[in-house]
């Protein structure tokens, strides 16, 4: 069976090419553009992995992240995310609820050797 991976993303060319590159790799991927649309992921089909944007339409990448894990509190996490924050914030946000941090401009390779790290096949 293949881990689902879901992508938390406003920006439609982000979601579509990493759900491209983790779909061909052998994961099940699930997009979505907004919070709720997340959440009614999250409440259909769990995730084993997210992937979030920090900075969405509709809310804060934080905040939803934080909604989510009441309901799946070892959920892991990739925050990729176009705001860079000075290291002290960066540690703080992994140890509460973010496994892994990731600027956008990370090449797909690095990613993927992220989500293999986080969730082996």
């Amino acid at each position: 069976m293949k881990k689902h991976i879901l992508i938390v993303d406003d920006e439609a060319p982000i979601r579509e090419i990493l759900a491209l590159m983790l779909d061909q790799k052998g994961f099940r991927v699930t997009e979505a553009a907004s919070v709720t649309e997340a959440q009614q992921v999250v409440q259909r089909d769990p995730p084993e992995l997210l992937i979030s944007d920090l900075q969405l339409e509709d809310s804060d990448g934080l905040m939803m992240i934080s909604e989510i894990k009441v309901k799946l509190p070892n959920l892991p996490v990739i925050l990729l995310t176009g705001v860079l924050f000075d290291d002290d914030v960066v540690r703080d946000m992994l140890k509460k609820s973010v496994t892994a941090y990731l600027p956008k401009t990370t090449p797909l390779a690095k990613i993927l050797d992220e989500v293999r790290r986080i969730l082996p096949l």
